[in-house]
């Protein structure tokens, strides 16, 4: 069951992708994915050099034979970014699948199709999915409001976004945002997804590097207690309800600048916040998805019980329909 154009254009085993997580999207993590018969993802810019990434690669390889991906994240950041040459780096040691992110991939696209590595762009907008179809990626991600970092402006759920993108191009569509067990999975499927992106859920596993103080947190965390900072500069992030967080978001109700949010918003102090199991220390990205949280599991003990859970649900619907 559950056999897709995603798994068979991936060589996984079941449609479930790990979101690539800064800070947290390591070998660890992404092996246990793909071992388990997902696709871990690697979170390239987690790493300040191009050679960072190449080490990470490598260590991944040592405990997985299975498909891995690198995400090449395209947002604005401080200091300039070789993207190139991290591109360059996973092509070389054999990563034949590249997720892309934020901005679009066009510069990237010669490079990444002479490689002939399968592309996955991931966007929040309806027509981001089209740009990336006439792009020539292999296949779209799209993320709705409840997803973690960057959901975009517009506000728009998963319930909705999926299947719009899903008439809106040919290519397989993958669903992000909100999905978190077996239930999100297959009403991901039933609104025409070829699969899910998952995050939030795999913060809180065993792989996962992240400080336990910050794995009890997302246990105790509903799904209230997340809320958009930085959308006073265009590009909302969607974080953990905390002292800090609130405290953000108080300074862009009161006007503050760029320059003021950028010591706040650093990419530092979230990874202090992960590292050290402070909340207050940084944003803490995190989505609705925390909700549904109970637990710290294995990876593989998250994959088999959504699949495992999933199949019940298909039968039950199959038993109500005749």
């Amino acid at each position: 069951m559950f056999k897709t154009t995603i798994t068979e254009m991936l060589g996984i085993e079941y449609p479930i992708i790990q979101g690539a997580m800064m800070w947290l999207s390591r070998a660890e993590l992404v092996a246990a994915v793909s071992n388990a018969g997902g696709l871990g993802i690697i979170a390239a810019l987690t790493f300040s050099t191009a050679e960072e990434l190449q080490q990470e690669i490598k260590k991944t390889k040592s405990i997985t034979d299975k498909p891995f991906a690198v995400n090449i994240t395209l947002m604005p950041t401080v200091q300039p970014v070789n993207y190139e040459a991290y591109i360059d780096v996973a092509i070389e040691e054999g990563v034949n699948i590249i997720e892309t992110a934020g901005r679009s991939p066009e510069p990237y696209m010669k490079q990444l199709r002479d490689a002939k590595v399968k592309v996955m762009h991931k966007v929040a907008r309806v027509r981001d999915v089209k740009t990336a179809e006439r792009l020539g990626v292999d296949a779209v991600t799209i993320v709705g409001f409840e997803a973690a970092g960057h959901p975009g402006m517009e506000d728009v759920t998963s319930l909705i976004h999926i299947p719009i993108c899903v008439d809106a191009v040919k290519i397989p569509v993958i669903a992000g945002g909100g999905i978190g067990d077996a239930r999100g999975f297959v009403a991901a499927l039933a609104l025409g997804a070829e699969g899910v992106v998952i995050g939030t859920r795999f913060m809180a596993c065993k792989e996962c590097p992240a400080h336990p103080k910050i794995k009890e947190q997302l246990i105790q965390a509903t799904e209230k207690d997340t809320l958009l900072i930085q959308r006073s500069i265009n590009n909302p992030e969607r974080v953990l309800k905390t002292d800090f967080s609130q405290g953000v978001l108080e300074m862009e109700r009161k006007g503050a600048t760029l320059e003021e949010l950028l010591p706040m918003i650093s990419g530092v102090r979230g990874k202090q916040a992960l590292d050290e199991g402070d909340i207050n220390r940084g944003a803490i990205v995190c989505g609705q998805a925390v909700g549904l949280i109970h637990d710290i599991p294995s990876a593989r003990e998250i994959i088999e019980g959504i699949i495992g859970e999933a199949k019940l649900i298909v039968e039950r619907l199959h038993s109500i329909s005749v």
